[in-house]
């Protein structure tokens, strides 16, 4: 981020609340300069050159005045809208869950370009996809490992002996995957199976084309899906909001309507 008042980024929307009567308070997750609270003047009012272009999961390029408090959205350009993923509630809310994750993970004003390709790509991926659930164990995988929360899965994270090929145990308290001998006294770890571990453990070291190729049954995938789910509530200490909005659209409960933004 350089010194100058005026500057240009390019972010992905990720959370916007009413501000004012016409304005918006956007936060936005961008290459250059991290997380940043942004006011979008006027973006609410019929015809604003700004509305369509500073819409949530949207990819844009922005020109922005530094303020005392908050910095002022001058000019956007939309760069991707990623119109598939808008033209699906479940897709939609694969889109809010990540956004939610990059939100409550980052600090403000603290690059990371990294993360921000991360996020841009799993974008681009959901928007090719029919279903969401591999592309989001995928990104929680690596969004843990980049930020410092990989979990260990070769060897026990409390003995640190190699795992055998058998069902072990995973605990979030821990860390990783736990061997039986110390899996079992442990009432906060859960089983995890062969299969899920070795997913696991390929998901860590490639990219996102390969990990498509794996083939996950509805078992595993479930199995996939709490495993990472109960490490993320417990290192956050909470459940994210996005969460109980993918769940009720799973069941079938199509009338609800999104999330408060």
């Amino acid at each position: 981020m350089t010194s100058s008042r005026v500057y240009q980024t390019a972010g992905i929307i990720i959370k916007r609340h009413k501000f004012g009567e016409a304005d918006r308070l956007l936060t936005l997750f961008t290459s250059d300069c991290g997380k940043v609270r942004a006011i979008a003047k006027g973006a609410m009012r019929p015809g604003s050159k700004l509305g369509g272009h500073v819409e949530l999961l949207t990819h844009s390029q922005m020109m922005l005045a530094r303020g005392r408090n908050l910095d002022i959205i001058t000019q956007a350009q939309a760069i991707d809208n990623f119109l598939p993923i808008r033209d699906s509630l479940e897709l939609m809310s694969c889109g809010f869950y990540l956004s939610e994750l990059v939100d409550t993970f980052t600090e403000e004003n603290v690059a990371d370009r990294e993360l921000f390709d991360l996020f841009l790509n799993t974008l681009l991926e959901l928007a090719e996809a029919k279903d969401g659930e591999r592309i989001l164990r995928y990104f929680e995988l690596r969004l843990l490992s980049h930020l410092g929360y990989r979990p260990q899965l070769q060897k026990c994270a409390n003995c640190g002996k190699l795992l055998l090929p058998e069902v072990n145990y995973f605990s979030p308290a821990q860390g990783g995957a736990l061997c039986r001998n110390c899996g079992y006294p442990d009432m906060g770890a859960r089983t995890i199976s062969i299969n899920a571990l070795k997913v696991l453990r390929f998901w860590l070291r490639c990219d996102f084309a390969t990990a498509s190729r794996v083939k996950l049954s509805t078992e595993l995938t479930g199995e996939i899906k709490g495993l990472m789910r109960e490490n993320i509530r417990y290192i956050l200490e909470k459940q994210l909001k996005s969460i109980e909005w993918m769940d009720t659209l799973a069941n079938g409960n199509l009338t609800l309507e999104a999330p408060p933004s």
